[in-house]
């Protein structure tokens, strides 16, 4: 018999992954499915990003670089962290990293093991739980109630810690509910860090660029204070539709930068040179592809919104940030995931129950508006149809 470690009988997955394959099955069998479940935006990677990446590979870009990522890439990102938040950085607490979940695996195993706490938000990205369990440590879920917009509560997420506190994750633009904590709630955090100077910070800011109706999103790398425990969490994956090119990078206070640069060196290697030059171009380029798409998903989110309120026991906040909308079912008399695999199944549409983000997702489902206005539209009468005449059980 094979003995694998205990670890990885607790470690979890994402459960859109799961939907997806689903999806493309009976797709394959001839079903018209709509996916609202993946978060991954349906407009191209720009083409001058493209190309960049093209040249690359012509120019003979095709060995190894640095586990840290090209000198080039590096600088990009530090510029662009400069011109979005006003804030300076070096390029040398830059990391580049094969995609968003790298810097998450890399900070839990960090501070994660049995006897230490871990923070994360709830409903939260599902990541966060799976590989704090993995380590051993114990998830402490912070409660992101619709109540507060979504965004998190400083005091009570200042209640949570304890001694064993290693670890605090916060995420804004969140993914799954949109929600966006405001400068006041980030000052009051930060504040009351101070009372906590043992415990570090992952902050997950992939959705940064993309917030509506004013909100503004501001990072914690603006706060001195704690940017000798912080971790910043990027990537060009939502920002550029890069999904595919796996592309990510993190800013590291400078005790743990090594410890992070020898587990790239013993995961990863780096990152590949391609995908390295064509970051460059999308961060040095013209940024007006991203004002667009991000005023897409603005146009979409209100049809989502919309739509959503006007189907029979649902309810939805409209988001401030990222592309997902995070609807109220409780109404409806179903559970969420009985619901998210019904509708699959039953009605061809593809979302995700809330209870794989989270403890306190129950009474919620994900949808995605990274995904055309046309199919949005359809994908919402699908659902109304069910709601009306599908009932529970």
């Amino acid at each position: 018999m094979l003995h694998v470690v205990p670890a990885f009988s607790r470690i979890g997955e994402e459960n859109a992954f799961a939907v997806l394959a689903r999806a493309q099955a009976l797709a394959s069998q001839g079903r018209d499915v709509i996916n609202l479940g993946i978060g991954q935006p349906d407009m191209p990677t720009p083409a001058h990003v493209v190309e960049a990446g093209i040249k690359a590979l012509r120019d003979g870009h095709h060995g190894y670089t640095p586990a840290v990522g090209i000198p080039g890439l590096r600088e990009a990102v530090a510029r662009d962290i400069h011109r979005r938040h006003d804030v300076e950085v070096s390029p040398d607490s830059v990391m580049i990293v094969p995609g968003g979940k790298v810097t998450m695996f890399m900070a839990i195993l960090m501070f994660g093991e049995p006897g230490a706490e871990i923070l994360y938000p709830d409903p939260g990205f599902p990541i966060y739980r799976s590989m704090i369990e993995f380590t051993g440590a114990t998830p402490v879920p912070v409660p992101i109630r619709e109540a507060n917009g979504f965004a998190f509560s400083a005091a009570e997420t200042l209640a949570l810690i304890t001694p064993r506190t290693r670890l605090l994750i916060v995420n804004s633009p969140a993914n799954p509910t949109g929600g966006v904590t405001p400068k006041a709630e980030i000052d009051a955090l930060v504040a009351g860090l101070a009372e906590h100077p043992d415990v570090a910070v992952l902050s997950d800011e992939i959705y940064g660029t993309m917030t509506y109706d004013g909100a503004a999103h501001y990072s914690l790398l603006k706060y001195d204070a704690i940017r000798d425990r912080l971790i910043y969490l990027d990537g060009a994956s939502k920002t550029y539709a890069m999904t595919g090119w796996r592309l990510g990078w993190s800013v590291w206070p400078k005790p743990l930068y090594d410890a992070a640069r020898k587990l790239a060196v013993n995961a990863h290697s780096c990152v590949n040179a391609s995908t390295q030059w064509a970051g460059i171009a999308a961060l040095d380029g013209p940024q007006d592809c991203v004002a667009e798409m991000v005023a897409e998903f603005d146009r979409r989110r209100a049809i989502v919104v919309d739509g959503l309120n006007a189907l029979p026991g649902v309810s939805c906040i409209a988001p401030k940030g990222a592309f997902y909308a995070f609807p109220n079912i409780s109404q409806t008399g179903w559970k969420a995931k009985p619901l998210a695999a019904t509708l699959l199944e039953e009605a061809g549409v593809a979302v995700i129950g809330g209870p794989d983000f989270g403890v306190h997702g129950e009474g919620y489902i994900r949808l995605s508006y990274a995904n055309s206005a046309e199919n949005i539209r359809r994908a919402l009468e699908r659902m109304r149809q069910f709601l009306t005449e599908r009932k529970p059980g």
